[in-house]
């Protein structure tokens, strides 16, 4: 059977649902989600990236803030930023084929790449 693409939220729900299933199965990631109450993160999650994909608007919050704060207690490195974008780009893959299946990759990569950009890098250039 060939695989489907994203085209609403049941979709991305059972991508966000199986990506942070192999995360908290991740020796290098699961330990910044230790503290996360699933019930509340998880729809918050959903409404990302159904925002993201769909231009839904039901998504409000300012994730570079919570990964600040994350940042905070767990230092994230490139390699964190590499393992999440290899989990979320397999875990597409695993369930999906099609222009949204791409887009949604090259969304999270630049996502990715945003986020290690503007946490990681200005450590880096401190005197």
């Amino acid at each position: 059977m060939e695989a489907k693409d994203i085209t609403g939220r049941v979709e991305i729900e059972l991508l966000v649902n199986t990506f942070y299933e192999k995360v908290n199965k991740n020796k290098g990631l699961s330990p910044m989600f230790a503290e996360v109450h699933w019930e509340t993160h998880l729809p918050v999650m959903y409404d990302f990236w159904e925002n993201v994909m769909f231009h839904t608007g039901n998504y409000s919050g300012n994730p570079m803030v919570k990964h600040h704060m994350v940042h905070q207690k767990h230092p994230l490195t490139k390699q964190h930023f590499e393992m999440w974008l290899l989990l979320f780009e397999e875990t597409v893959d695993d369930f999906f084929s099609g222009p949204n299946a791409i887009l949604i990759k090259e969304r999270a990569r630049s996502i990715a790449i945003i986020m290690e950009m503007k946490i990681i890098v200005p450590e880096r250039n401190v005197l």
